[in-house]
This record gives C-alpha cells, sequence and structure tokens, in this order.
C-alpha cells in the first residue's frame, strides 16, 4: 500500500500532468474563499432573480460572486506555491552508508529508520539519529532548545533526559559546528523531534482583525438586508403593484445591500502590500494577517539567530591577575595572541582551514602575529579538553614554546604557582552564561614537537582566558528601537541562563530596569500572576518550547496583540499561536517556515518595520473602502425604500444596482484599498501607534451613516427633479442612478485627494458611467436612456446638494430619527436571534 501510494505522488508531480495539478488547486483555493457570510446572500439573490425570469441578472449577480473567490483563491494559491518553492530550494541531503564502506548522497526525505549516514562539520542533521561513533563532535541545537552554545556529543547512552542533555543523540534541523560521527537513524519526518514541534504548531488560529469585525459587520447588516427587501415588497404590494415587480424590487435590493466588492477590495488590498513587501525580502504566506500586522503591539523574538547572530564572537578577555578586558583592549592583545597560536588548521580538500567553531572566533579578533613558527600543533578534541601548538615566536633565545587553549577544568590543575582568584573568574565568566577557556603556556621539554605534543600536561604558566559568546546582530539595535518608536513593545526568549539573556538584552537597548524571568518561573504562576509578570518582562530565559507558546498565550490573554518572529523547529508553536507568525528564512528550518504567516527571506529582521507600516496601512485603507461599500450600499436602500413610497416601485433594478455597485465599490474602492503606506493619507496614521479594533467600532459607524444620508439624499434629489420636470419614468430612474453614482464617488475624492489613482478611478467611472448612459444600445439594457442637458444639469446639482447632508446631523430631529433607526435595528437583531434559537432548538422544527 505504501508503495503504491509512493506511486501515485511520482505521478501527481509528473509534468505532463502540471495543468490539471494546477487546475485542481485552484479550485480548491476557490472553494475555500467562497466560505463566507455573503455568499449564501448572493446566490440566494441570484436564484430568486432567476425564477422571477431575470436570468441575466441573475447571471450578473453569480458573476460578481464568482469574480471575488476566484481573485482571493488564485492570490492565495500563488503565495503557498511561492513558500513551497522557497522550500524546494532548501531541501537538505544526507551521506548515506552503502554497503559498508561506501557513502552517497541522498534527500534527506529518502532516509527510513535503520539507514546509517556520516556527519562531518557544517553538515545539517537530516533525521534524528543515535550517534555510533564520534570524533570531536559537537553540535548546534539551538534551533530545536535555543540554547546557543554547541553541545559536545558522546556515544554514552542517557536514557530519559531531556532533548537538551541527549548527548548520544543528534537531532534533525541542527548543525554540526565541529568534529565527525557516524550515526543510525531512528525517526525520519513527523516523527522527528523537530516534526513534533510542528504537529504542536499545527492548529488554525480563530479569525481575528478586520476579518472577524467584517464578519460581525455582515451578521448585523444581514437583517437589515432582509428588512430593506421585504419593506420594499411591502410598500410595493400595498401600493397595487402587481407581486412579480413587487417581489423583484425586494430582491433588486436585498442583492443592493450585500457589499459584494467587500471581499474582492480586501483581498486586492492584501495583494498590493503582499507584492510591495515581497519586493523588501517579506514573503506573505496568509495575505489577511497583514491586517492583524497593523494592531500588533508586542513582538516576541527568539533570540538565536534572531536577534544574534547564532555565531561564537570572543567578547571578553581576562588577564592573570583577575582583570577583564574588551576584545580591543591594548591590554588583551598578548592573551588573544596566545590564544590564537592555540588554533590547529587541517588540510582539506579545499587547503588548510579551521576546524572549530571557537578557534574561528578567536582567529577573528587576534592582533597579527608575525613572530610566531609552528612547528607541531594538536587539534581540539573532546575527550582531551584542550587544543594545543608548539612553535617559535621569533626570540632565538626563548627556543619552542608550547601553547595551549582549553576547558579551565583540565588547564588550570596543571598549571603552577595558580593564582587564588583565577577559579573564581573562570565561574565568574561562566555564570554570566559565557564559554570560558583558559590560556596558558610553558617552555619545550621534549626533543621535537610531535613529542611534546604527547606529554601530559603539567608545569604550565597560566596566562589569561577568553570567553565567548553568541553576540547581536548589527541590524538587532536599530530595529528594537525602531519598533518601539513605533509603540510596540519587544519581548525576548531564549534557552539561555537569565544573566546572559539580561546581559545581551542591555547590549540591544532594553532599558536597565527590564527584568528577566525564566520559563519554568511562568509556568509555575498562577494566569493572573502569569499575565502581570509578562507586563513588565521584558527577558523570558530558559525557556522551552512548549512555555514559548504559553508566553505568547499569557500575552494575548493579557490583551495584547502578539507577533511572534523566530527561524528554529522549538519556535514553530510560538510562531503558530500568535496573532502574526513571522518566520526567518536564512537559517532553513522548515518548521518556523511553515508554521509562519510572514517568512522574512533575506533574513534581515529590520524589513519588519516596513511590514508595521505596511499592516497598519492597509488596516486604514480598508477601513475606508468599508465605509465606502456599506455606506453606499446603505444609502441606495434607503433610496430605494423612500423611492417605492413615491412610485410604489422600487426605481432601480437589481441590474442597475449591480452597475452602481461595479462603478462606485468596484473601482474607486479598490483604489483607496490599495494605497500604500507612504501615501499621506495613510502615513499619518501609521505613525501614531498599532490599530485597534475601534478603528471598524463607532468611527466606522458614523463613517458609514454619513455617507449613507448624502447617498440617498443625492438619489433623493435627483429623482424628484427628475419627476418634477418634463420626462418619463425612466428618464427619472436614469438621473436618480447617475445621483446615487455622483454622490458617492465625491464623497470618494474628498476622502482621497491626495490619491492620484483615486482620481484617476473616480473621474474614469464617471465617464463610464456617461457613456453608457448615453450610448442607446447600451442604455437601454440597464433599464437607462440617454439624459438631454436640462437632467445632467439637474443630477449635478442633485450632487452638489448632497454635499450639505452631513450638516443636517447637527439638527436635533435628524438626532432623533438615529435614535429610532438604531433601535429598530437592535430590535431586528434580537428577533433574528430569537428565531435562530427557535430554530435550533427544534420548537420550530416541521413535524416529521
Amino acid at each position: 500500500a505504501d508503495r503504491s501510494k509512493r506511486q501515485a505522488a511520482r505521478l501527481t508531480r509528473h509534468p505532463a500532468v502540471a495543468p490539471a495539478r494546477w487546475t485542481w488547486q485552484a479550485a480548491g483555493a476557490v472553494r475555500r474563499e467562497l466560505d463566507d457570510p455573503l455568499t449564501p446572500v448572493l446566490a440566494t439573490g441570484a436564484v430568486a432573480s432567476a425564477l422571477l425570469g431575470s436570468v441575466v441578472d441573475a447571471l450578473l449577480v453569480v458573476g460578481a460572486m464568482d469574480l471575488n473567490a476566484v481573485t482571493g483563491g488564485l492570490q492565495r494559491l500563488r503565495a503557498e506555491q511561492a513558500l513551497a518553492r522557497l522550500a524546494a530550494r532548501q531541501q537538505p541531503k544526507a551521506r548515506k552508508q552503502d554497503g559498508g564502506t561506501r557513502t552517497v548522497t541522498v534527500d534527506a526525505a529518502r532516509l527510513r529508520p535503520g539507514d546509517e549516514i556520516s556527519l562531518g562539520a557544517g553538515d545539517v542533521v537530516p533525521a534524528d539519529a543515535r550517534l555510533l561513533d564520534v570524533d570531536g563532535l559537537e553540535v548546534d541545537e539551538s534551533a530545536l532548545t535555543g540554547e546557543s552554545l554547541p553541545v559536545t556529543k558522546s556515544v554514552d547512552a542517557t536514557p530519559g533526559l531531556p532533548v537538551a542533555q541527549r548527548t548520544c543523540m543528534v537531532f534533525e534541523g541542527t548543525t554540526v559546528v565541529a568534529g565527525r560521527a557516524t550515526a543510525l537513524v531512528v525517526n525520519t519526518g513527523d516523527q522527528t523531534e523537530a516534526g513534533r514541534a510542528v504537529t504542536l504548531a499545527a492548529r488554525t488560529p480563530p479569525p481575528a482583525g478586520v476579518q472577524a469585525r467584517l464578519q460581525e459587520l455582515t451578521r448585523k447588516a444581514l437583517p437589515v438586508t432582509f428588512t430593506g427587501g421585504a419593506a420594499v415588497t411591502g410598500l410595493s404590494l400595498l401600493r397595487g403593484s402587481p407581486v412579480r415587480r413587487a417581489v423583484s424590487g425586494g430582491v433588486a435590493v436585498a442583492v443592493a445591500a450585500v457589499p459584494e466588492g467587500l471581499p474582492l477590495v480586501a483581498t486586492v488590498a492584501q495583494m498590493a502590500a503582499a507584492r510591495r513587501l515581497s519586493r523588501r525580502g517579506v514573503l506573505v504566506r496568509t495575505p489577511r494577517t497583514l491586517e492583524a500586522l497593523g494592531r500588533v503591539d508586542t513582538v516576541c523574538f527568539d533570540k538565536t539567530g534572531t536577534l544574534t547572530e547564532n555565531k561564537l564572537r570572543l567578547v571578553r578577555v581576562a588577564t592573570a591577575d583577575g582583570t577583564v578586558l574588551a576584545t580591543d583592549d591594548e591590554q588583551a592583545d598578548p592573551i588573544v595572541r596566545l590564544a590564537a597560536r592555540a588554533c590547529p588548521q587541517e588540510e582539506t580538500g579545499q587547503g588548510r582551514r579551521v576546524a572549530h567553531a571557537t578557534d574561528e572566533a578567536v582567529l577573528d579578533v587576534a592582533p597579527p602575529d608575525q613572530d610566531w613558527a609552528p612547528t607541531g600543533e594538536l587539534p581540539f578534541e573532546t575527550r582531551r579538553g584542550y587544543a594545543a601548538a608548539v612553535g617559535r615566536d621569533g626570540d632565538p633565545d626563548m627556543g619552542e614554546l608550547l601553547v595551549v587553549k582549553g576547558a579551565p577544568e583540565t588547564i588550570l590543575p596543571a598549571c603552577r604557582d595558580l593564582p587564588g582568584h583565577a577559579w573564581d573568574t573562570a565561574h565568574e565568566l561562566a555564570g554570566q552564561g559565557l564559554r570560558v577557556l583558559a590560556v596558558a603556556r610553558r617552555a619545550c621539554r621534549a626533543d621535537d614537537a610531535e613529542a611534546e605534543l604527547d606529554l601530559p600536561l603539567a608545569d604550565l604558566e597560566f596566562s589569561g582566558f577568553v570567553a565567548l559568546a553568541d553576540v547581536p546582530r548589527d541590524t538587532s539595535h536599530a530595529l528594537l528601537a525602531e519598533l518601539r518608536r513605533s509603540g510596540i513593545l519587544p519581548v525576548m526568549l531564549t534557552g539561555d541562563h537569565p544573566e546572559t539573556a539580561r546581559a545581551i538584552a542591555l547590549q540591544l537597548g532594553w532599558p536597565e530596569e527590564t527584568e528577566a524571568v525564566t520559563g519554568d518561573e511562568l509556568v509555575a504562576m498562577e494566569r493572573r500572576e502569569r499575565v502581570r509578570v509578562l507586563r513588565g518582562a521584558g527577558v523570558i530565559a530558559r525557556v522551552a518550547p512548549e512555555q514559548k507558546l504559553h508566553v505568547v498565550e499569557a500575552l494575548q490573554q493579557a490583551g495584547r496583540v502578539v507577533a511572534m518572529a523566530g527561524d528554529g523547529a522549538n519556535d514553530a508553536a510560538a510562531i503558530r499561536a500568535a496573532d502574526v507568525g513571522v518566520g526567518v528564512e536564512s537559517r532553513g528550518s522548515a518548521a518556523a517556515r511553515n508554521a509562519a504567516d510572514l517568512v522574512l527571506t533575506t533574513g534581515d529582521l529590520s524589513v519588519l518595520v516596513d511590514a508595521v507600516a505596511e499592516g497598519r496601512a492597509l488596516w486604514r485603507s480598508v477601513a475606508d473602502a468599508v465605509s465606502i461599500l456599506i455606506g453606499g450600499n446603505a444609502g441606495e436602500v434607503g433610496f430605494s425604500v423612500l423611492g417605492t413610497l413615491l412610485a410604489g416601485a422600487s426605481p432601480l433594478s437589481t441590474r442597475q444596482l449591480l452597475l452602481v455597485n461595479l462603478l462606485t465599490d468596484m473601482f474607486p474602492a479598490m483604489a483607496v484599498a490599495v494605497t500604500p503606506s507612504s501615501d499621506p493619507s495613510t502615513a499619518e496614521h501609521a505613525a501614531t501607534g498599532p490599530m485597534g479594533l475601534d478603528v471598524l467600532g463607532a468611527p466606522l459607524l458614523r463613517s458609514i451613516r454619513r455617507r449613507g444620508i448624502t447617498t440617498c439624499f443625492g438619489a433623493v434629489a435627483a429623482y424628484l427633479i427628475g419627476r418634477l420636470t418634463p420626462g418619463t419614468e425612466r428618464r427619472s430612474t436614469t438621473m436618480a442612478l447617475c445621483g446615487v453614482v455622483g454622490a458617492q464617488l465625491v464623497q470618494t475624492l474628498s476622502g482621497r485627494r491626495h490619491s492620484t489613482l483615486v482620481w484617476v478611478t473616480a473621474l474614469g467611472s464617471a465617464a463610464v458611467l456617461a457613456a453608457l448612459v448615453q450610448t442607446p444600445g447600451v442604455s437601454h439594457f440597464f433599464g437607462c436612456t440617454p439624459l438631454g442637458p436640462v437632467a445632467w444639469a439637474g443630477v449635478a446639482l442633485a450632487i452638489a446638494l448632497s454635499a450639505l447632508a452631513p450638516r443636517l446631523e447637527r439638527l436635533g430631529a435628524v438626532h432623533a430619527l438615529y435614535d429610532a433607526a438604531a433601535r429598530l435595528a437592535l430590535r431586528l437583531g434580537d428577533l433574528s436571534s430569537q428565531a435562530r434559537q427557535l430554530f435550533r432548538s427544534g420548537i420550530a422544527a416541521p413535524v416529521a
């Protein structure tokens, strides 16, 4: 069965079936986009229009609905395919033992438990494996455990210990920094430790931000929509209109009240922001989370490899008298020079190179040493605990010297006249989380270098210590400062010692009063206490992968909108749980990338500031677009109800109302939605701080109300002017159509008068409307008639009068009308909820 599945999978990947495979994937993406509360309403309107005999209207409604779904689905599919291509380029390889002595290179995905693999310095471990033979093996496990220093491995069994202490194992996604080994694969794929981190991350978060708010607005608007349609139908029947015409008018109003352009406008806005960010090295895997990014007020960073380089650097030097110096201090040069002499190089196919990460860190800062002439070298091995070299330093009277560099517990006992404070200095540096190496020397005793290196260590002259650590990235300090200026709180998560974590945090710009708390301390706290502590803590140390998840969730429970940035498998669960997950691609952790909403493809976190600005601009632009869509449609419904009172039937048909939505919602609203963050109308809002849900609360409702009144006023004025001047009923409805469109376009221009794109789309929509109305055949298709100069003048007057509508809000009578309408809307919502509860409880269910 497994073989059949593998063969089927290979067949589906064949180039010949690529078109069919893409079609199937696209269909699935479109189907997911159709899972929207607006879809049933539009579908019902289309069916009703067809049943009433207007098949063309039904097709237009279905076309608008499908256009939204296709656009959104294709954008999602393109983003997912781009991420898949990124992952494919980074498919890890493995050196597999084939037949005992022969080694072949294979894709890591082809490994199975029981395979024997070879590992060397620089390799990424392809699977979880039990070590069989090691030679000075050290592995960087920070992507899995968060511990920044390499772990020394051995073949001795370590049953039942945590991952970070299983020294007899190597784990998928970790990196060999020194030595060689042979290992037996025990777990692959989802069964590895990294795979379990992905499984922990594999859950779908609830809708947030604009998505949840729009769903709420949709639920509240639907009862009003149906009420408007029912009111038009009822009033038409009371005025004596035929049943078919009355129902058709009600359906037209119900369809018009649905902002069918809303999903498309939001999708286009996300696509535009995603394209802009992709040019800056940000792959937007889930475009809808860009809206949540605009609300982010807290960013959690995994320290190792994200804020820091994940590369050892020489950071401190201690002299023999206990003085601790910076590496650029002149007094540190003699000790660093001695340490550099004990950094042997090995012969490889590419020439001589440094074999150990600590040696590379020392040599990076060592001063020139032209006098040293090595005659013998002894590379570092874990079981020996030190590296050594024999040579001459240019003084013929001194003879040859032995220089050693290694673990203090190995070097210090071999030193004569050791200062009493030496152990205290070593413990002090180690207590800060630094990797400490002792440096010592002596005159050679043996006749040749090889014999000298074979002698046991004794009678050494202690010279000092060198201390190494993972250091911050050059861009991290500026990034964190910019985030704070933007009103965002940074929090650092790390597996390091608390003192080490706090010291690095201070280097990165955290204030002196920054508190550091450990993951175990957080787990032991009650929920309320944990929330309180996290409000003041900027550093979380000794944190395990599942504890990172707890930190993110606790911050969310405290009311924070959280982004999580990381690059390792140990970050995957927290990345998935955060409101916005950010993966850093440069380290190549598939778990972090697959869990993330945004992937930083260049590894430069400074683009995160640009992403936040885009998210805030998108939030404001989408809010304005929502106002255009819902406010304009509310005005259309209001006009339809008033028009029915005046004429006995809805003045505008389904076809005309769809045309209104196309000209006022589709293009101008899209132009507003895609406005970049550099535009003055959005930049001033982006600089004020994180956006809140109140942007889509009372301010949005006021904007919708004002736009609805203005639109309705302009349409009624144009309709009345048409009826009071000589002409047919079709002429009056055509003028009303132009009044509705014109009033909405003028409002759009007044809000985005600095945007060239909005001007172009608004004027273009006006020109299209004029062309449609004035072209006889097309005009008749939409139920219109060409207008003369008097009619156009009346439309212009109505649009000008509509601009005065916002001033009416100051009148007491208008406020009383608002209150009555608000009470009616609340009552309708309550009745709708009660009806749903009755049906769900079975009281109103049909009897079998």
